[in-house]
């Protein structure tokens, strides 16, 4: 096992603040990804507070190498009382820039498409001039479904194509990254806000990243989050480097330069880190 260095070594911050968000987000049976996928920041964004939402229950029908979120357990029914909880609780935390993405459901007639579009709704409806940020899965490749999404208006499309090419067998072994490229393409179309995401640190080299950053460019992505992969669980699989800060650096230059409007590269960098950030300051 690979020792951690000081750059990927991070506070989980004061329990205060994690014990009264957990509090909030259980009283309405709320689930977030900080949660769930073990995220190193959740300290961090808890105590702001932030929290990225996750809808449709917190069982994923993928088995993606990297992920925590569990994958044994029967998927949860949707939650018609969901959307309206997070919209009711994204006021009583004040919030102005709310983010939903989901666990994978494959099980379900479009994905889960509904619910995002219920959800952007409900949000909308409750507070006056917030923003909604929507980090969803592929979908398939149904577009269709992903209509749904966009035409029910969220001020960012995030998709993430998580890994290089070369490591999809592996790191997202269901996964298509051609049509994943794809739904980022298509959400472009619509008008929208577009941004995606990957880890390093999973064996891929430095000009994969950047062809990758090309790809991302073409598929007229705007914003792209690069970030070190922490193994979250024994059952993960194991981080092949960590990644020098110098070279996020260069990841973050590169892609500045070649054209793409905003890059957030760092270790400890998630695609829903400080996402507030992308709109500016409010």
């Amino acid at each position: 096992m690979k020792r951690l260095p000081p750059w990927a070594k991070k506070r989980l911050g004061p329990a205060s603040s994690l014990h009264e968000m957990k509090a909030v987000l259980r009283k309405r049976n709320l689930h977030t990804v900080c949660e769930s996928a073990r995220c190193p920041n959740i300290g961090e964004c808890f105590s702001k507070p932030t929290a990225t939402f996750m809808i449709l229950g917190d069982v994923c029908t993928r088995t993606c190498g990297f992920c925590s979120i569990d994958k044994e357990a029967k998927p949860l029914f949707v939650d018609p009382h969901e959307p309206q909880n997070i919209a009711i609780t994204a006021k009583e935390l004040g919030l102005k820039h709310v983010v939903i993405t989901s666990v994978t459901r494959d099980d379900l007639p479009g994905g889960g498409a509904d619910q995002f579009a219920l959800t952007i709704k409900a949000i909308k409806d409750t507070i006056s001039g917030i923003l909604v940020e929507v980090l969803t899965p592929d979908f398939k490749g149904d577009f269709e479904a992903l209509s749904i999404v966009l035409e029910a208006s969220p001020d960012i499309f995030n998709h993430n194509l998580e890994t290089v090419p070369s490591l999809y067998r592996q790191v997202r072994p269901q996964a298509d990254y051609r049509t994943s490229l794809t739904v980022l393409r298509k959400a472009k179309y619509s008008g929208v806000m577009t941004k995606s995401g990957i880890m390093v640190g999973l064996g891929e080299t430095v000009d994969e990243v950047k062809a990758v950053l090309r790809d991302l460019l073409e598929a007229g992505c705007d914003a792209v989050t690069i970030g070190q992969y922490l193994r979250p669980t024994r059952n993960n699989l194991e981080v092949v480097e960590y990644v020098a800060p110098e070279v996020f650096k260069e990841y973050e230059e590169y892609g500045l330069a070649i054209g793409l409007k905003y890059v957030y590269s760092g270790p400890f960098v998630r695609s829903s880190y400080n996402a507030e950030k992308l709109m500016g300051p409010r």
